[in-house]
């Protein structure tokens, strides 16, 4: 039955839609009422709330079942020792306890239970925000129509471009912040939602504003690292500034500084390994320019080689011209 009233419904909305269609253009807009609360903070931090109420209640359930549980393991334990009338008073007890937990389940989670009834109460508040938001886009956008795409009706497909979830959710924290605001922050609270409306009404506007933020950011980031290097190479400096000093007073009071002396120590303790590093260098460059040698010797042979072949072929086509030549003189 609901399914064949929002069929009907469509198709009187469709109809009308033909009619003013041909006098004007139609705009249409569409919400998402669970999204919208989704990121409302108010509805969120209190149906955070809620759950956890509802996670007490379920862990109170859990509890009493498994204290049911205990009470029909100890009857059919002990069953064969109680009288009649014992086992008789502890089956009572026991659909006693059933009967409690059901109740408690049907308050809690039942569907006129507490869990339902305080959601209502906290969706109802969103609810008539997202009302008077609606209609005040709609109004200053001239919206002949806006649906909630999480009801009842059918929409088969919805461009994004006719979303108004997040106007609606903008317009309802802007109202909330305004009442913890000065009269100079309102207005340029004001402002700046003025540029937001542009950009709902612009989306190039939109993307080029979030391209000059970027731009600015990475600016700002530039600005920053070079900051950071120049207060890092400024204290290198100073500290090499106070190591000089340091080293300057002890040689004229004549004593050597830990620091120096550490120095020396190292000096001393790395010479021969300096030294046996330098001859392993000497006996590298030694093989590197014996190859090189080799390598220009060779190159050298292979030059003189071609050389001569060239020669040779040259008095071979000289001679074997004269030779022509004498021919056709003697024929």
């Amino acid at each position: 039955m609901k399914k064949y009233f929002a069929l009907s419904f469509l198709f009187v909305l469709m109809t009308i839609f033909e009619a003013k269609s041909q006098s004007r253009g139609i705009r249409i807009g569409y919400i998402d009422m669970e999204y919208i609360l989704e990121h409302v903070p108010d509805y969120t931090e209190a149906k955070s709330q809620l759950e956890q109420k509802a996670q007490k209640w379920k862990q109170d359930i859990e509890a009493k079942k498994v204290e049911i549980a205990k009470l029909k393991d100890a009857l059919k334990t002990e069953k064969a020792l109680l009288t009649k009338e014992l086992i008789e008073e502890r089956e009572e007890e026991i659909a006693f306890q059933e009967s409690e937990l059901l109740d408690f389940q049907q308050k809690k989670f039942g569907p006129n239970g507490e869990l339902m009834t305080q959601k209502a109460v906290l969706v109802k508040p969103i609810q008539d925000q997202v009302f008077n938001a609606v209609q005040d886009i709609a109004e200053l956008k001239k919206f002949d129509y806006v649906f909630d795409k999480s009801s009842d009706l059918t929409m088969l497909f919805a461009a994004k471009r006719h979303d108004i979830s997040d106007q609606v959710v903008r317009t309802i924290t802007r109202a909330e912040k305004r009442e913890q605001l000065s009269k100079k922050q309102i207005k340029e609270q004001e402002a700046k939602e003025y540029e937001e409306n542009l950009e709902d009404e612009n989306p190039a506007l939109a993307a080029r504003r979030k391209a000059l933020e970027e731009k600015k950011a990475a600016r700002e980031k530039l600005v920053k690292d070079r900051k950071e290097a120049a207060e890092a190479r400024k204290k290198e400096i100073e500290e090499k500034r106070k190591e000089t000093q340091e080293n300057n007073a002890s040689k004229k009071t004549g004593t050597i500084s830990d620091k120096d002396k550490t120095s020396e120590e190292t000096k001393s303790e790395t010479t021969e390994e300096k030294e046996s590093e330098k001859d392993t260098t000497n006996s590298v460059k030694d093989e590197k320019a014996a190859a090189r040698a080799k390598a220009l010797e060779d190159r050298k042979k292979a030059l003189e080689d071609r050389k001569k072949k060239i020669l040779e072929d040259r008095e071979a086509a000289k001679k074997a011209k004269e030779e022509k030549k004498q021919e056709t003189k003697q024929e």
